[in-house]
């Protein structure tokens, strides 16, 4: 059961990126956004508080509103903004990216793993992985929209990083999936000011539009979002952090078959080398973790 939720995050949340561009033929960013979570967040908190389900109070509920309006208002919200200017398969790649700032963020907390030369090195092989896409005779894309493109999906990774981070240091008593119910409906009610004051154009109604927002509301956040902490609660966390990287390839193929987005030579080689980059990093993650529980270790063994 714990391998089927794990199938399921990698293969449904690597759908949402072509249904966030098919929700985009009609709706702005922010109104996509507003609409989703609030509707997602609501059902789950409704469905809970019916089975009797312990709701978070106090602290509890205003951090977990904060790093819901983080990772999933910025974080999301970010990323529907980029596809509105670059292909969904590439914004896919440009996510793979996170572990680099979960690295880096987690380095600046106060007892978080500090950063070593090898794993600076990964970070510098995929960053350049991402380079790649950025030289001259970039087909089908201006390399100014790509450039804005990449840095708003590395301003909601951030974000989505530091509410991560920020919320696994928090104590809890309402189970994760609650939690996370609490998140979404956070994100969705903070972008309902978003979306009626930032200025778009008309909407157009599309019943494909219409469609991929109930399935990013069921399938990416219901059920992606469950199927996740699911998997994180049975599985070990090096397993589970592939999802990412199956994500991009779902969401690369499916750009292609759609709506033919471009991805040749230079894309397959970029993600290879982000990928790589990805890979060194995650080594040096766990060599470094190992090595601080055998000093530990060490130290808490009595002496003879």
């Amino acid at each position: 059961m714990s391998y089927a939720a794990l199938v399921a995050v990698c293969i449904f949340w690597g759908t949402t990126y072509l249904g966030i561009r098919m929700a985009l033929e009609s709706f702005p960013p922010a109104v996509l956004v507003a609409t989703r979570f609030t509707f997602s967040g609501a059902l789950m908190l409704a469905v809970a508080r019916w089975r009797g389900v312990r709701m978070p109070r106090g602290r509890e509920l205003r951090m977990a509103a904060l790093t819901g309006v983080l990772t999933l208002g910025i974080g999301n919200g970010s990323l529907a903004w980029s596809e509105v200017l670059i292909p969904s398969g590439l914004a896919s790649l440009f996510i793979t990216l996170s572990p680099f700032y979960l690295v880096g963020i987690e380095s600046l907390f106060e007892g978080g793993e500090r950063l070593h030369a090898p794993t600076v090195a990964g970070m510098l092989v995929g960053f350049a992985g991402t380079a790649l896409l950025f030289l001259p005779g970039t087909r089908g894309l201006m390399r100014g929209s790509m450039l804005t493109g990449f840095l708003i999906t590395q301003m909601g990774v951030a974000a989505w990083t530091m509410g991560s981070l920020y919320q696994r240091r928090q104590p809890a008593a309402a189970h994760p999936i609650v939690t996370g119910a609490v998140q979404q409906l956070a994100a969705g009610l903070a972008f309902i000011p978003v979306a009626l004051l930032v200025p778009h154009g008309p909407i157009v109604w599309k019943t494909r539009a219409i469609a991929a927002i109930f399935y990013l509301a069921f399938f990416g956040s219901i059920v992606g979002y469950s199927a996740y902490v699911y998997a994180l609660d049975r599985l070990p966390v090096a397993l589970v952090s592939i999802y990412p990287y199956v994500n991009a390839v779902v969401a690369v193929a499916l750009g292609w078959l759609f709506y033919r987005e471009p991805f040749g030579w230079r894309e397959t080689a970029a993600m290879l080398v982000i990928f790589l980059g990805v890979a060194l990093v995650k080594w040096q993650t766990q060599v470094q973790g190992r090595r601080v529980k055998r000093e530990t270790q060490s130290v808490a063994r009595p002496s003879d």
